[in-house]
């Protein structure tokens, strides 16, 4: 694969918590379109790793390249966050606005979108992720789940070439998570680039075209999902799966 078709690409990449060493020299490469799921014990780097490819962290060495720039500058940074949603175990909506105010705040603001504009585009999105009759009421009217999926919808209302989910059902009661990965793997099988951080093994099943396991701050072994859950090479990967997958 020629390095043009990559939307995004990282390399050596080094970060540090003062003397701790969160992340040892990472590389990756993401192909426009392809879905990849990040897992591995706590504290392994997951979240930092994508955390720093929208600058959510400041990586200390090494280069990220999204979308064709490199995170450089504050100008740099500003560019790529525009194309790059991101999702939270937190759903950080705003509590005194409705969910229709709440996903056409950045398309206004960021995008310049008339507020009918915004709100035709928001009502699309609504739709996507099945809640379009939960756009008058107030985030805590909703249940975890819809909260999430609203969250999903904002950033999908800002039309970004790429997702990065960071752990997205971890603040769920079961019962809901099933909604949110739903979701999830319609915007897969539309093809949305797609990096997301979870510990939800079956759904890296159905979703994944790649798997990552991360230990210690380094990518221990990858490969596609049949030959990453069947044939796990690694002795740390295979033990990670086994505690996991009898849950």
């Amino acid at each position: 694969m020629k390095n043009d078709s990559f939307v995004i690409t990282i390399k050596k990449l080094n970060k540090w918590y003062g003397s701790f060493h969160a992340l040892k020299d990472i590389d990756l490469n993401v192909a426009l379109g392809e879905r990849i799921v990040i897992c591995g014990p706590s504290g392994s780097g997951k979240s930092t790793l994508i955390r720093c490819i929208n600058s959510l962290e400041q990586h200390n060495s090494g280069t990220i390249v999204v979308d064709g720039r490199e995170m450089i500058d504050s100008k740099a940074v500003h560019a790529i966050r525009a194309e790059v949603g991101m999702v939270f175990q937190q759903f950080n909506l705003f509590p005194h606005l409705t969910i229709l105010q709440n996903l056409t705040l950045g398309p206004m603001k960021a995008r310049g979108l008339s507020r009918a504009e915004a709100e035709d585009r928001a009502m699309t999105y609504l739709e996507r992720v099945r809640i379009p009759d939960q756009a008058q009421k107030k985030p805590a009217a909703l249940s975890g789940g819809q909260q999430q999926r609203v969250a999903i919808a904002r950033s999908l209302c800002m039309e970004p070439k790429i997702m990065l989910f960071d752990e997205p059902t971890s603040a769920l009661d079961p019962e809901m998570i099933s909604e949110v990965l739903d979701v999830i793997v319609d915007l897969a099988e539309d093809g949305m680039t797609m990096i997301c951080v979870t510990h939800e093994m079956g759904f890296a099943r159905r979703a994944a075209d790649r798997m990552i396991f991360m230990d210690y701050g380094e990518v221990i072994e990858t490969g596609p999902p049949n030959e990453f859950f069947d044939a796990p090479k690694s002795e740390r990967c295979k033990l990670f799966l086994s505690q996991i997958l009898q849950h």
